[in-house]
This record gives C-alpha cells, structure tokens and sequence, in this order.
C-alpha cells in the first residue's frame, strides 16, 4: 500500500468479518485514521479521517469552523489518561458543487495548523483511485462515535465499529429513490445503521491488504433504522477534487 496507509499497528478485530447502532466496541487504537471533530466545549459533533499528517477529510455538512479542533488518537471520549492529539485546523476546504438541500459532493478537506504525529495509534487511510471499484456486497467497516440508539440523548465514550456490506445503487435508491445519485455510495441495511454524530467519519474497505477510504458517512434513516442503507459520500467519484486540494496547498 502507498506509504504505509491503511494498516494499522494494532489490528482492528471485526466480529462478523465477522451514528453506530448495533455496534460493538472497537478495539483501541485499530482505527488509528479515525478523528474526533469537536468544538470549543469539548463537544464530538463529527468523525473524520487522517489521509496524511497535514489532512483529514470529514463531511461538508459538519459544518468544521477553524475554531473547531480534530482530536487524533482517542478512543474513550470520557477518559483523560489518553495520548491524544488536540490540533488546530489552518484552513477548510468545503467542495465548492456541496449542496445541503441534496446533500451532494458531502465531503471537507481539513488543512491541519499542526501536523499529526504518526504513531501506534495515528496513521492515515489509504484513499482510492477515481477508477477503484467496490461493488455491492463488498463488506466493509465504518466507526465513530454516534449515537448507539437515536433515541439516546448522548453519544457513546467508546469508538464504535461495525461490519457492513456495499448496497448497490439500484438497491439503495428501492428505498430513496432519486436522493440517491452518482457521488453516493450506500451500505448496511444489515442489522447495523450510522447514525446522529458519526457524520463524517470513514467507510472503509480493504484493498490489497489495506483499508482505503469508500464513503464519508453522509446521511440516511432519521431514526437510524438497521433495515435501511445508510448513504455514503462516494470517494471515488470526489477523488479529482481531493487531489486538486491536495497539490495546490
């Protein structure tokens, strides 16, 4: 895999590989990419990923500020005996084609003011090429920090993980019909379901061995049903933009 992304120091164990609903508690420190965004209270409003040590990509929707802060290596939000990396964001890069009202082209690049120390449990994701393909059926993982049950009034402390499949676009617009377009991916429908909190964080696949970011957890089931795709921003189809950004800052 390309400079080492995508494999994380302590391997994540998947029962089944075997906003999270019918989760499990992920192992600490196997999702090394995955980032806390949190506002100057210390609130997780949304996930994200580490693509480098000067970037991280999240959900335009999240709306991140650059007086909000991405906090790498947590695991257990309620503990303070963690090595975590509280850094400062220079800049952010919202898709300029994002729209809230269809919620296409969901994805932000995050400009770090401070570079992430890589780690044991720091590391990027590998990102895709545009011409990757992840057909449906395809199972993969995505994790956060949302919320196990929409009803709950607060997110977990523990970063949540689950196993789930691809959903093919004709399966997926069966239930959102035209909402669904080109820029999306769609997955679960299995027993699991995103959910409120996990909105930018990954969807990740393994490709040759290393786990390559697919979607951007973007939108789905109000009531985080598990019966229902949850949508993905598609990262294939974004990667053109992401390497523009990339190149030219």
């Amino acid at each position: 895999p390309p400079s080492g992304c995508g494999v994380p120091a302590i391997p994540p164990v998947l029962s089944g590989l075997s906003r999270i609903v019918n989760g499990e508690n992920a192992v600490p420190g196997s999702w090394p990419w995955q980032v806390s965004l949190q506002d100057g209270t210390g609130f997780h409003f949304c996930g994200g990923s580490l693509i480098s040590e000067d970037w991280v990509v999240t959900a335009a929707h999240c709306g991140v500020t650059t007086s909000d802060v991405v906090v790498a290596g947590e695991y257990d939000q309620a503990s303070d005996a963690e090595d975590i990396q509280v850094l400062k964001i220079a800049k952010v890069f919202k898709n300029p084609n994002f729209s809230l009202l269809t919620v296409r082209n969901d994805i932000t690049l995050l400009k770090l003011a401070t570079p992430a120390r890589f780690s044991r449990t720091v590391s990027a994701v590998c990102l895709p090429s545009a011409s990757d393909d992840f057909p449906a059926g395809t199972l993969c993982a995505t994790t956060g920090w949302g919320k196990t049950k929409y009803t709950a009034l607060k997110t977990p402390d523990k970063l949540q993980q689950a196993a789930l499949p691809i959903v093919s676009s004709t399966v997926c617009k069966s239930y959102w019909g035209s909402k669904v377009t080109d820029v999306m991916i769609c997955a679960g429908a299995s027993g699991v379901s995103s959910c409120m909190g996990d909105s930018g964080g990954p969807l990740v696949c393994q490709k040759n061995g290393a786990w390559t970011l697919v979607g951007i957890v973007s939108w789905g089931s109000s009531t985080c049903s598990t019966t229902t795709p949850a949508v993905y921003a598609r990262v294939t189809a974004l990667i053109p933009w992401v390497q523009q950004i990339l190149a030219n800052n």
